[in-house]
């Protein structure tokens, strides 16, 4: 039954170290690593012949408890604005408290005018908006393709790669905006690629959000269509 038992520990362990080599974030690889060494701590306690093979397994337990710890207590410490937290939970939830705001930090928030240009078409978006408050309009050669409104993201689909935006975003009431420049973005994604990958992801929702909603206008106008061509 002992040994039984003992595999049963090792295979946590295991698996335990497994589960933390497919993580991106390193506070949770951490937070692995110290399962992984509370899980196997039972079995060089009472299997193990050679008590340093103990000791290595509580210095990694007790090294990532304690700097998740200093985690911990370093974002407690961290505060935000109704802006900051509202676009932190919006579109950076996966985010701990001390990347989230050193994140927003990289930009800034202003009041601007109804009718200016955000971004134009066929040129590379200059900066990622966020439209915390008001309304912007989409356009395509001239023409109204899309409405932008409070809480939406501007320039997630090429600000990072660079490439031409399809449209122009003009804003159509006066707003209130978070905005980040794409060189700065990009460069703070190079030193810091942990945020990257929930960075992307924040994108991919947002894109989610926007082609779900053109769906649905799509729906909207077809019976309209339909009823005016008979």
């Amino acid at each position: 039954m002992a040994s039984f038992d003992s595999a049963w520990f090792l295979y946590g362990a295991l698996l335990l170290l497994l589960a933390t080599s497919f993580v991106v974030r390193i506070d949770y690889a951490r937070i692995g690593l110290a399962a992984a060494a509370f899980v196997a701590l039972p079995l060089t306690l009472f299997r193990a012949s050679d008590p340093g093979y103990s000791l290595l397994v509580l210095a990694i337990l007790a090294v990532n408890i304690g700097i998740l710890a200093r985690l911990w207590l370093r974002g407690a410490k961290v505060r935000f604005s109704v802006e900051d937290e509202e676009l932190r939970r919006r579109h950076f939830p996966g985010l701990g408290a001390h990347a989230a705001r050193g994140l927003i930090d990289q930009g800034h928030w202003i009041s601007a005018q109804r009718g200016e240009v955000l971004i134009r078409e066929n040129q590379a978006a200059p900066s990622l908006f966020y439209l915390a408050d008001g309304r912007a309009t989409i356009m395509r050669d001239g023409a109204e393709v899309g409405q932008l409104g409070d809480g939406e993201l501007i320039g997630e689909a090429t600000v990072l790669d660079g490439s031409h935006a399809t449209g122009t975003v003009v804003l159509a009431s006066n707003a209130r905006l978070w905005f980040v420049p794409a060189a700065a973005l990009r460069a703070y994604l190079a030193a810091n690629p942990g945020i990257a990958a929930e960075l992307h992801e924040g994108f991919a929702r947002a894109l989610r959000g926007k082609l779900a909603s053109a769906n649905t206008r799509i729906a909207d106008r077809t019976p309209a269509s339909s009823a005016a061509g008979a």
